[in-house]
């Protein structure tokens, strides 16, 4: 830079680097030039990469695994059991009862129906949290499952009944989908934008297409659902702090146990 401004100038070594020299009387220009230098190297440097968040992994297992141990407390809907009849996504009686829409998120078919579900819920559920934090990714996950199920029961018969965690965990691809759309510089380099969404898609496809009594209105609902809530994440640059990710993580439980508790009284 200063030979090309035809500024004399001499690198001298140090114990410590080089040492630049100039003239008295070219010191200013020297400085001016020097300065132009750095402001241009600054426009044009590219911003820090976000490092990755961990993916919380130990979430998706811990509650696929509650998923699984529901199915043994409930067991299939056989012998009139009480659990699915008070707790089945029944699309007439969702109006008077809308804790059906969270309780059916609860119950499965069999054990092909909560498996699926729980692996799903296992690598879609991380990635969420990856995003939004544990608790706001859970709470987000069942609000917009159970919308799913109300939206659903709107356009169903009056004695259409339907269970399952599909509804949420279509949820969750939707919700994906929308923070993979609008996610900022913060959301650009987390790893599971990469391969996550599809293999997830690819997977619930397969188990929909295998399934029996599949409501494919409800999936559709809650990828919808998913997408809209999603988009309370994509404005949040940073997610929320340990000690609301705590109480968010509880309100949740606390939603799902109260509308159990609703259910069965």
């Amino acid at each position: 830079m200063l030979a090309s401004a035809g500024i004399p100038h001499r690198l001298d070594p140090t114990g410590e680097g080089l040492t630049l020299s100039v003239p008295e009387e070219e010191a200013g220009r020297a400085r001016e030039a020097l300065d132009a230098l750095d402001a241009e190297e600054r426009a044009h440097a590219r911003p820090p990469v976000a490092p990755d968040r961990p993916v919380p992994w130990v979430l998706g297992i811990a509650v696929g695994l509650l998923l699984l141990e529901g199915f043994v407390i409930t067991g299939p809907p056989a012998g009139g059991s009480r659990w699915f009849e008070r707790g089945a996504a029944i699309a007439g009686l969702m109006r008077a009862e809308p804790w059906r829409s969270v309780t059916a998120l609860t119950l499965h078919l069999d054990v092909a129906h909560v498996a699926g579900n729980a692996l799903a819920t296992a690598v879609l559920l991380p990635a969420v949290a990856q995003r939004l934090g544990a608790g706001a990714g859970l709470l987000l996950v069942v609000l917009a499952g159970a919308a799913g199920n109300v939206l659903a029961a709107m356009t169903h018969a009056p004695d259409h009944s339907a269970v399952g965690a599909s509804t949420a965990t279509f949820a969750a691809i939707g919700m994906l989908g929308t923070l993979r759309l609008f996610s900022g510089p913060a959301g650009e380099h987390t790893r599971w934008k990469s391969w996550t969404v599809p293999a997830a898609s690819l997977l619930l496809l397969v188990l929909l297409g295998a399934g029996r009594g599949a409501d494919v209105l409800a999936h559709v609902m809650g990828f919808g659902s998913g997408a809209v809530f999603g988009l309370v994440g994509a404005v949040s640059r940073q997610p929320l702090g340990p000690a609301l990710q705590w109480t968010l993580g509880t309100v949740t439980a606390a939603i799902i146990a109260a509308c159990w508790l609703r259910a069965l009284l």
